[in-house]
Formats: structure tokens, sequence, C-alpha cells
């Protein structure tokens, strides 16, 4: 079993940045890839980021790739997501995840744990 808690975001101008942390619980964390995961009002949930269990393979969507940076403590069990040079379109919930079985996924249903979400709102 896994618990998943976000934290971090908040109201931020165009341009500016913010750093969301994923903190986790349970004995599998330090073996579970984690996904990073946002849903704007009347979208589906899409997928941002990706880290293996290990930190040493990770997956951006198109649309925030060269702007947010994923990264990973498991001596802390938490995951980062850095997001700077955000925009409007960037708003949504953001919810982390993780996944049982240790191989790559960016599709939403093929992971196990959900947090809560964190609200980021990028104002124009």
């Amino acid at each position: 079993q896994v618990r998943l808690v976000e934290s971090g975001g908040g109201l931020v101008q165009a341009g500016g940045s913010l750093r969301l942390s994923c903190a986790a619980s349970g004995r599998t964390f330090n073996r579970s890839p984690m996904g990073w995961f946002r849903q704007a009002p009347g979208k589906e949930r899409e997928f941002v980021s990706y880290v293996s269990w290990s930190g040493g393979t990770t997956y951006y969507a198109d649309s925030v790739k060269g702007r947010f940076t994923i990264s990973r403590d498991n001596a802390k069990n938490t995951v980062y997501l850095q997001m700077n040079s955000l925009k409007p379109e960037d708003t949504a919930v953001y919810y982390c995840a993780a996944r049982i079985i240790q191989s790559d996924s960016m599709v939403p249903t093929e992971y196990d744990y959900w947090g809560q979400g964190t609200q980021v709102t990028v104002s124009s």
C-alpha cells in the first residue's frame, strides 16, 4: 500500500515557477515508478511526467518538455515536479501517482495509487 500527499500548488503569474512535492508512505515506494498527471476543468486527466523507481529514466509530455523537471529522493520518500516558465494553459489540478509494476507508463489507468491533487493556477 502506498499513500501519496501532494503539496506546493498555488497561484502564480505567467512566467513564474512552482515546485510540487509528493510525499509517499508505504514500504514499496522506493520500488515504485511515479508519475505526475494533471486535469483541467472539462478535460480528461493527462500525463505530465514520469520517473522510474531509480530515477534513471524520465519522460515528459511535449507540452511541458524543457520547462518541467521531475526528480525523486527515495531517502525522503518524495517525488518533485519543478515547473518553470509557467503558462495559463498549465492551470489544472496536479496529481502524483504510483505504479506497482516496475515498467514505464504514461497511461493514467496503469497507475495504482493516487494522491488527492494540488491546484495550480497560472494567471496571464
